[in-house]
């Protein structure tokens, strides 16, 4: 745990397993949760494999395995030590924003399934009313995504500038 302050190495270690116990919850692979969380707790948010498994305390093979998972699911991608042999791991930048914008990707064929699925079981069914407004209930769901995310970026980008703008203060002031 090289990265983290030698006093805080068991208060983030129990973060780390608490957020991936979250995650495995919600419907994470396990491994890969845990290497997910440790990956966001550390200050470069990149890590090698010997420094994944000793901070994890598994396997080399266990973080092979999650980091292939992750990487399937574009959470993290593989990059080379520069002058060396070995490989980090790094979280994307954006890791939530991707997450949720191809989740919103999987809701327009999700919509597209049951709008068809509907018109299968035949709109003035049951079925094919409760499988319309689920249809109609993705749809919502993505106008929203759409809309949340660009209050995200505007809310990031003027957070940006308001700590800008307060560190520019604190240099001429100082």
């Amino acid at each position: 745990m090289s990265e983290m302050n030698e006093g805080n190495e068991e208060a983030v270690s129990r973060f780390v397993e608490r957020f991936a116990a979250e995650l495995t919850e919600a419907g994470m692979q396990r491994m890969a949760a845990r290497v997910f969380a440790a990956l966001l707790a550390s200050d470069s948010a990149s890590m090698t494999s010997a420094e994944l498994a000793d901070q994890l305390r598994i396997s080399p093979a266990a973080v092979s395995g999650a980091v292939r998972y992750l990487n399937q699911v574009g959470m993290v991608s593989r990059e080379r030590d520069p002058g060396s042999r070995r490989d980090r791991y790094v979280l994307h930048n954006e890791v939530w924003y991707e997450t949720i914008t191809r989740r919103d990707q999987i809701l327009v064929r999700w919509e597209k399934v049951l709008r068809d699925g509907s018109e299968i079981l035949g709109p003035s069914t049951a079925a094919g009313r409760r499988t319309a407004e689920t249809a109609e209930f993705f749809e919502f769901l993505q106008d929203e995504m759409l809309s949340m995310l660009d209050r995200w970026r505007a809310h990031k980008s003027a957070k940006a500038k308001a700590e800008a703008e307060a560190e520019q203060a604190g240099v001429a002031g100082g």
